[in-house]
Order: structure tokens, then sequence, then C-alpha cells
């Protein structure tokens, strides 16, 4: 349990050393074996936690420990809950995507590097307050079949096997969203048609080193 909870506090602190979120905004967790999770704690800046700060929470959402989790724990837990390929999840406010996410704009297939999040567009939820069961109910529309999206006038929640896949997952939805909002100062651009989206969703299903069936 203490490798564990130090891999968490480091991707805490490095998704900040990456740009993708500052102080204490933002949140990361990773599933345990028992079905509950290890969470970043609320309020604190992570360059001063030490990894005891981190939150173990159940499976029904009871933490244990003498920090209280992150605000947004209840979206963590109905994620796990839902996603069984959810080993860790990352939300971020990062610039690019927290600014379309003001604008409640979804991402459109306007390069072909979205279907990485598993589908043809990164959706936006409407806004909710955070922490609250309705905003994590509209993450759980927003993210199926899809690895990530926006939350409307909030950030961004990526999902990965474990906290290296989750925290990439984010960095590669955040560079989407700055080359979108790019586009959109320059005028906009056209789109990839649905049957192409179809043929690159294909292709990812064995791109890299194994097929899904093996990872």
């Amino acid at each position: 349990m203490d490798l564990v909870r130090q891999n968490l506090l480091e991707a805490a602190r490095q998704m900040n050393e990456l740009g993708l979120n500052q102080g204490s905004a933002g949140n990361v967790s990773v599933r345990l074996a028992d079905n509950g999770y290890l969470i970043t704690p609320t309020g604190m800046l992570y360059e001063d936690c030490t990894p005891g700060d981190m939150v173990i929470m159940s499976g029904s959402g009871e933490p244990d420990g003498y920090r209280k989790p992150s605000s947004e724990w209840r979206f963590h837990q109905d994620l796990y809950a839902q996603r069984s390929d959810a080993g860790a999840i990352v939300h971020v406010h990062s610039t690019f995507a927290t600014t379309l996410a003001c604008l409640g704009k979804d991402v459109p297939p306007f390069h072909y590097m979205i279907a990485v999040v598993g589908g043809k567009t990164i959706r936006c939820t409407p806004y909710y307050t955070f922490g609250t069961q309705v905003l994590s109910d509209a993450i759980q529309v927003a993210m199926q079949d899809r690895r990530a999206c926006l939350l409307g006038n909030h950030g961004l929640i990526a999902v990965g096997a474990d906290l290296k896949s989750a925290l990439a997952m984010a960095v590669e939805v955040e560079k989407l969203c700055e080359i979108y909002w790019r586009v959109l100062q320059a005028g906009g651009g056209p789109l990839i048609e649905d049957t192409e989206m179809d043929h690159i969703l294909e292709k990812f299903k064995s791109y890299g080193q194994f097929s899904n069936d093996e990872r």
C-alpha cells in the first residue's frame, strides 16, 4: 500500500508539473484490489502532501484515514463501479480543455486522433455543481464508450488502465483541445466524415503493440 500511495502522490504532482493543473485543483485516484480506491485529499497542495495523506475509500464511499477525500470522490466511485477497464482516473483543470468546457463544446472529429478517446467526439457534459450526484450522473453518460470527457464550465476527466495511461490520456486530450481551439480561432475547418471515423476507430482496435483483446 505504501508504494501505491507514493505512486498516486507522484501522479498528482506530475499533472501540475505537466501544466495540466495548478494548486490543489483537480484530483487523481487509483483502483484497489478490494473494490475500493485511493484518492487525493481535498484542498491540499500536492507539493505539501505526503503519501500518508492519500485517502482510502471503500466501494460504498466510506473514507478510511484522517484526511477528507477529494470533494469529487463521488464520480470516481461511480466510474469505477461502471467501468471495469478503469484502473485510474485523472481530473484536471487544464487550460484548453477547460476553455472548451466553458464554451459547452463537444470536440468534433476535426482530427483523426479524436479516436484515441474511443469514439468520434469528446463529449462535454452540461454544467452541474462540483461534487454532486447529478454531475456524476452526467459524467457516466458522457463517458459511455469513451476514455475522456469534458465537464461543462469545469475541466477534463480521463481514465486509463493505470495511473500512467490515465495521465497520458489527459495529456493527449488537452493537446487535442489546444489544437481545436486554434482551429476555431482560424475560423474553423472541415470535419472528418462519419464513414472515415468508423474506419479509423476500427484501425485503432489494433493500434500499438497489442490488440484490444490482448490488453
